[in-house]
């Protein structure tokens, strides 16, 4: 077979602005009576760095799109097993620093626009990088950013779904979802949109439940993971710690952070099928028995590492999400939609990260060996011993898994999605689902201009001698 070359995708600059029907979004309550009263938050649940909504872009084609009305009528009966998102929340009357949800039944926003000029087609050929245009195709709302809000004022920012279907001029369909995090982790929002579907395959008569079965009702009650008391942090968590040992007595792990922000940034996107995949897997020497997620997470920081080149003795790491449900003890009860992770960290310096593939395999290895129940207790000790910790990031690549969750398989009655993403590229690297893909992973993180291009050689490099290439969207 001919060997095929990596190929650039153009970028889609989305012109206009979207057209409101009736200007203001439509707020939809629980369409029956909800329980009334205040939700505790676990500490994984409000840490400060989750305070933000986890966004996600849905492009539907004309076959598959479902009427707006179906959506808001699915939306309101989804509400009534899911009520927390159609609450408020409020800083803590007890616990100082601490958020809580009001189960008031204020609602979800729920916004229709148009886009006349915008086809699915168009949409879906620059659909790799995303653009700050995009921003435009969620509702803003009208209020501070969530990490602003001073906590006694927080309830005023309307959180839960934020959901907004944008008509194409092809009759296609954009969904944009904002649900926030402090609610919800990756798994809890597959979870919720998953009901949302079967709520709207039901209504419509389509018959489609296959997935029936497979979703739990809704688990609200936090408190399996309330802390300890007196608290009990009995590990050292690099994830919140600074490095210690840095050249230069630590000074160089700010100037690294500091070297990313202080450019402009450059979206990268890389396509990975599962034969690149098991390639990646192969090329440890001696072979190294992993997953999927660890070989391809230990690739993406080490070029992340060599695209930036920084010091090499500074100690640079790598955090990822590790989900608990099935580490604690007692396991965390079926249809949990809480935040049930913790961040796994792996750390060495850049020298030794940059000679050696199979000594990033192992450390993020390693680091998810570390996490059990005596772990994630004591990180969540942590976490109430220091109201406002937030994650080393002065030397870290962030990376956070959207696959294996099925969000590329949500199906409201006319099919499934002809592509799933987020509406923005951060400088936290997203492994995502492949549309018609299932075994393949495309790789989405914003880095400096000036190091794009060697990013993008460092995470192909291996692939040079193999017939067909990584699909390359830079």
């Amino acid at each position: 077979m001919e060997k095929e070359t990596a190929a650039p995708a153009t970028e889609l600059e989305i012109p206009g602005e979207c057209q409101y029907a009736a200007g203001e979004p439509a707020v939809v309550r629980p369409s029956q009576p909800t329980p009334r009263h205040t939700l505790y938050l676990s500490n994984l649940d409000d840490q400060r760095f989750l305070r933000f909504s986890i966004k996600y872009l849905y492009v539907f084609t004309a076959a598959a799109a479902v009427p707006a009305d179906a959506l808001r009528a699915a939306l309101a009966r989804v509400l009534v097993d899911y009520y927390p998102l159609a609450g408020r929340l409020r800083a803590s009357d007890e616990d100082e620093g601490k958020l809580v949800v009001d189960c008031n039944a204020e609602g979800a926003l729920f916004a229709e626009a148009a886009l006349p000029g915008l086809t699915a087609g168009e949409f879906l050929r620059g659909r790799a990088r995303p653009h700050k245009s995009w921003r435009k195709l969620l509702y803003r709302v009208d209020a501070q950013s969530f990490v602003a809000v001073p906590p006694l004022v927080v309830q005023v920012v309307p959180f839960g779904t934020l959901n907004q279907v944008t008509r194409l001029g092809c009759g296609g369909m954009i969904l944009c979802t904002a649900i926030n995090h402090c609610l919800c982790d990756g798994i809890g929002t597959s979870q919720f949109l998953h009901a949302w579907a079967r709520a709207a395959r039901a209504g419509s008569g389509s018959g489609r439940d296959i997935d029936a079965d497979d979703l739990a009702p809704p688990f609200h009650d936090r408190r399996a993971l309330r802390p300890r008391c007196p608290p009990r942090v009995a590990f050292t968590h690099p994830e919140y710690n600074p490095s210690t040992g840095n050249g230069g007595g630590g000074g160089d792990a700010p100037s690294l952070l500091a070297h990313v922000l202080g450019q402009p940034l450059a979206p990268v996107s890389l396509t990975f099928t599962a034969a690149h995949l098991l390639r990646l897997k192969r090329q440890c020497a001696p072979p190294l028995k992993c997953t999927s997620f660890e070989a391809l997470a230990a690739h993406v920081w080490r070029a992340w590492v060599r695209a930036l080149d920084p010091p090499g003795a500074l100690r640079v790491k790598l955090l990822f999400s590790v989900n608990v449900r099935r580490r604690v003890k007692p396991e965390l009860p079926r249809g949990y939609y809480g935040n049930g992770f913790v961040l796994g960290c792996a750390e060495s310096p850049a020298a030794a990260l940059a000679a050696s593939a199979r000594q990033g395999v192992r450390l993020v290895q390693e680091a998810k060996e570390c996490v059990d129940d005596d772990y994630v207790r004591s990180m969540v000790d942590l976490l109430e011993e220091r109201r406002g910790a937030r994650p080393d990031l002065a030397a870290s690549l962030v990376i956070s898994a959207w696959t294996r969750l099925g969000l590329e398989e949500l199906d409201f009655g006319g099919g499934t999605p002809a592509h799933m993403g987020p509406l923005t590229s951060e400088i936290y690297c997203v492994f995502l689902p492949v549309v018609g893909d299932p075994h393949g992973v495309t790789v989405l993180v914003s880095v400096p201009q000036a190091a794009a291009d060697r990013f993008q050689h460092y995470c192909l490099g291996f692939l040079k001698d193999m017939d067909v290439d990584a699909i390359a969207k830079n």
